[in-house]
């Protein structure tokens, strides 16, 4: 038995299937999106790290005090959160396997057999009582690494739920950070309209005025009166969008919708200034979905030594000690004690491929998690670029848009001081007003892209960057 625990101990050192390596990816050399060489630096922080309060960039004190509510209510981030408690779980499951296990037993069984196989020998009745209390334990030897590649598999799929829970987290604070700026687009659009319809209400108010004297027609006046309506409806309309994002934001706060409500406000923030993004292999180590993908990668590869582990025989020890007797009087005396101990071997000889089907459909699993991984990896650059073009284009954009903006009341103070002066035809005056009202509405729809760009380039580069970190 001796020599048998010690040949046991040192096959236990074996481990079938192959040890994990991570996949290789093909990463750019630099992102080609508003980056030279000399602003490369090291990314911070990594995929485990504190993101730090990165919405801080944005300088909007009713946006903080909502992301810290984040934490405490989201259903999101709860259930990401119960998940990685239930991975916890599992790979400690998986942990007490390399253990031996006892169970213990009391009981007590009344039986009388059967008569035709021959009578009972030393006993005046058929029936007895039989009282047993025995303790067992059995340990599985861990021959070829199948309870270590369950743990290796075990511990990954919990690394990976840790990083689900960072990733919801993230996506949860991005949205409502979306959701608000988006928001405040609206209530500032709703503001513009308002202003725009007192102004079309003096306009209209001037030309029923020049109608009554006989310098304007009645078309005129028609025309004002559908042109302020029409600016009245715009208004109306942004409060069916406004309702909409509000009770989003309130689902992401964990809240009902009939109880959650915010004040109308203006679009304050700015779009902050973009850092440099670091060099792109720094992404693998920041992005939260990009370690989750890698993380599965390695649980992936653990299964495949699981299912190879089929392959081999086990071991298992096992013993029983305890005290049985036909009375309680003599129960627990030394004569009612018994023992016995056995090693057993155990090997499937013939399954038909069932083994090898399964090791093909862990080794087709493990293919799939690295198709899945290095399309994370490529989505991730791809939004890094997508959102460094839309930064440095929009704000392009954005002086250009200023200028139109500029120009357009400019014109707009002129064609009204003509119309005054009987010059041009109310029609004209129209045209005006409304190529001023766009060009407002175009210049504020771009500082809400510009703001939404931003924040989903803090998504994209994993949460943050160094300036807000220091925030």
């Amino acid at each position: 038995m001796k020599r048998y625990l010690i040949f046991v101990v040192l096959l236990s050192g074996c481990m079938v299937g192959p040890d994990y390596e991570r996949p290789k990816v093909e990463t750019p050399a630099a992102y080609k999106e508003g980056m030279r060489e000399s602003d490369w630096k090291p990314a911070e922080p990594r995929d485990a790290a504190a993101r730090g309060k990165w919405w801080a960039i944005f300088g909007d004190p009713q946006l903080d005090g909502m992301i810290a509510q984040v934490d405490v209510n989201n259903q999101t981030i709860a259930a990401a959160e119960a998940q990685l408690r239930q991975a916890a779980a599992v790979t400690a499951q998986d942990r007490a396997g390399l253990f031996p296990t006892l169970n213990g037993t009391v009981s007590v069984t009344r039986s009388e057999p059967s008569t035709t196989t021959g009578p009972v020998i030393g006993a005046a009745t058929a029936t007895r009582t039989i009282y047993s209390l025995p303790l067992s334990a059995s340990w599985e030897a861990d021959l070829w690494g199948k309870i270590r590649r369950s743990i290796e598999q075990g511990s990954a799929s919990e690394q990976a739920s840790a990083a689900d829970l960072v990733n919801a987290r993230l996506s949860v604070q991005s949205t409502l950070a979306q959701n608000y700026f988006q928001l405040r687009t609206l209530d500032s659009q709703k503001r513009l309209l308002d202003e725009t319809v007192a102004a079309y209400e003096k306009s209209l108010e001037l030309t029923m005025n020049r109608y009554k004297a006989g310098v304007a027609a009645r078309s005129d006046v028609a025309l004002a009166q559908s042109q302020l309506q029409s600016a009245r409806a715009q208004s109306i309309d942004t409060t069916v969008q406004r309702a909409q994002l509000e009770h989003a934001i309130a689902v992401l706060l964990g809240k009902p919708a009939a109880s959650f409500s915010l004040e109308r406000g203006e679009l304050a923030a700015t779009p902050p200034a973009v850092p440099p993004a670091g060099v792109p292999a720094d992404l693998l180590e920041r992005r939260p979905d990009i370690a989750a993908a890698e993380r599965r990668v390695a649980a992936a590869n653990a299964n495949i030594g699981i299912a190879k582990s089929a392959f081999f025989p086990s071991a298992t020890l096992a013993g029983t000690l305890g005290y049985q007797s036909r009375s309680t009087d003599n129960w627990f005396t030394l004569p009612s004690r018994f023992w016995s101990i056995g090693p057993a071997l155990a090997l499937t000889l013939l399954d038909f491929g069932r083994r090898a089907a399964i090791s093909d459909q862990a080794v087709a699993a493990y293919d799939q998690t690295v198709a899945t991984y290095r399309g994370t990896v490529l989505q991730a650059f791809a939004d890094v670029e997508d959102n460094l073009a839309a930064l440095r284009i929009l704000e392009e954009e954005a002086k250009v848009q200023d200028e139109a903006v500029r120009a357009a009341n400019l014109t707009l103070e002129i064609t009204l001081n003509q119309y005054k002066a009987g010059i041009v035809t109310y029609l004209q005056v129209v045209v005006v007003q409304a190529a001023a009202l766009q060009a407002q509405t175009n210049a504020l729809g771009i500082r809400s892209r510009r703001l939404a760009a931003s924040v989903l380039l803090v998504k994209a580069l994993g949460g943050g960057w160094e300036e807000g970190e220091k925030k």
